[in-house]
């Protein structure tokens, strides 16, 4: 039986499927990327924002005309929209031969072989019984791999919904941790990036403290990795030990994703988030100073119940001042059954919507300033692919994390004899708002 596996929404989520995918090559059923060629598709979908869920839906909808047509037997559902939404996604698409939560993965072969007797599988099992370990099937490129350190959220943002579908925040053992960062490496991974909802809380749950530091100098002991990126720092959690590990170990890429969402006292405060414009400014300040040649990266929410032009003026201010090298700016999502979706201040959509617009913008001028700034820098990257049409060989450098930042080309042709996962040393010769332009000066 031929089985394709559609991942979408976010890393996290990507290494759930990876470990499902071992679970059915191991048990003999047949894996093909393409849902065309297959008998049974498997969608692990994202629940977590409005745009995510029309993402969801649409592909449900795109399996079940190809049920109609003949060409897909079966439909299996899982992951954040199935469990957030349960009953609902069965009950709306009868189509669909299976509906499953996140609990019930560990299971996956299980329930193929049920449909594939004819029987309609609805079933969610507690949110703990979700695998936090597991032999996985890696679908990133080989040389590249996601460590999910921890699953589920215990923050309790008022807007965010990740909680409620992911359940509290659970840290992965760190020696579970450390010896699936082992076994990457001896199948050829040399780079790792770390994640979970909140990296900087890793611990905190199991060992009464956050023992990121302690588990990221352990990762740089193993051989054959080498670069480790930390994603998804939370910036109340930046101390003076992790700013210190990140800054002294060569391994660990200069690189911090720091998810802000805003600047604003008040709102931050209606988020339930900490901090304000100065206190975050001084954190930025000192990172900077602390990790020479560090890239920034933030994420930003606009539109929050509340939020007036004078406070979003002031994040753009911020914003500008700052001057982050990476960023993504969102529309606030009202999410049913968050605190945010109940406050009574809404802010209109088409407000919403421009505000973020407007933020992008402003971001993209100075996010070329800084790819030109680049001009001349002399650094490390890895090979990823040729692209014919450009007549380069794309990659990146420490500055690029995969999948959300921009690309570096290498002009040049395939008899250039590069590797998928080849280091070289570039020099950045040109830009291109997010992409820069490159030469090898070393193999």
């Amino acid at each position: 039986m031929n089985v394709s596996m559609i991942s979408l929404g976010c890393s996290k989520n990507l290494v759930d499927s990876e470990r499902m995918l071992h679970k059915l090559k191991q048990a003999g059923f047949v894996l093909t990327p393409d849902p065309a060629d297959a008998d049974v598709a498997v969608v692990n979908t994202c629940g977590f924002i409005q745009a995510a869920k029309e993402e969801a839906i649409e592909q449900i909808l795109s399996l079940i005309q190809r049920k109609e047509e003949g060409s897909l037997k079966r439909i299996v559902v899982t992951g954040c929209l199935a469990e957030r939404y349960k009953d609902e996604v069965a009950e709306q698409f009868p189509e669909v031969d299976a509906v499953i939560g996140i609990g019930d993965q560990n299971d996956i072969c299980a329930v193929l072989e049920r449909v594939t007797e004819g029987d309609r599988v609805t079933q969610f099992a507690p949110k703990s019984c979700m695998p936090l370990t597991g032999e996985r099937m890696l679908s990133t490129l080989p040389f590249f791999a996601y460590l999910k350190i921890a699953e589920g959220c215990s923050n309790g943002c008022t807007y965010c919904a990740i909680p409620a579908i992911r359940g509290k925040f659970r840290s992965v053992p760190m020696e579970d941790v450390l010896n699936e960062a082992q076994s990457l490496a001896q199948s050829g991974v040399t780079e790792l990036a770390v994640i979970a909802q909140d990296t900087s809380r890793y611990g905190e749950d199991l060992y009464g403290a956050s023992k990121l530091p302690e588990l990221l100098r352990r990762l740089c002991r193993i051989d054959g990795l080498r670069w480790i990126r930390v994603l998804y720092c939370y910036p109340e959690r930046l101390t003076d030990e992790l700013i210190d590990v990140i800054a002294q170990e060569s391994k660990i890429v200069k690189y911090l994703d720091i998810p802000l969402q805003h600047c604003n006292a008040d709102i931050l405060k209606r988020m339930r988030r900490a901090g304000d414009r100065e206190s975050l400014r001084t954190l930025i300040q000192k990172l900077r100073s602390r990790i020479p040649g560090l890239t920034l990266r933030t994420t930003l929410l606009v539109g929050f119940p509340g939020e007036t032009e004078e406070q979003f003026n002031e994040l753009a201010e911020f914003v500008q001042e700052m001057r982050f090298d990476r960023m993504g700016c969102f529309a606030y999502s009202e999410e049913e059954n968050t605190a945010a979706a109940r406050m009574p201040d809404q802010v209109d959509e088409e407000v919403r919507i421009h505000r973020a617009e407007l933020l992008m913008e402003q971001q993209m001028t100075v996010a070329a300033e800084k790819s030109a700034a680049r001009i001349g820098e002399i650094t490390e990257a890895v090979i990823e692919d040729y692209d014919e049409d450009a007549g380069a060989w794309l990659g990146r450098t420490p500055a690029e994390a995969p999948d959300v930042d921009g690309r570096l080309y290498l002009p040049g042709t395939p008899e250039d004899g590069y590797e998928i996962g080849q280091y070289v040393t570039v020099r950045i010769t040109d830009a291109a708002d997010y992409d820069v332009i490159g030469e090898v000066t070393a193999r």
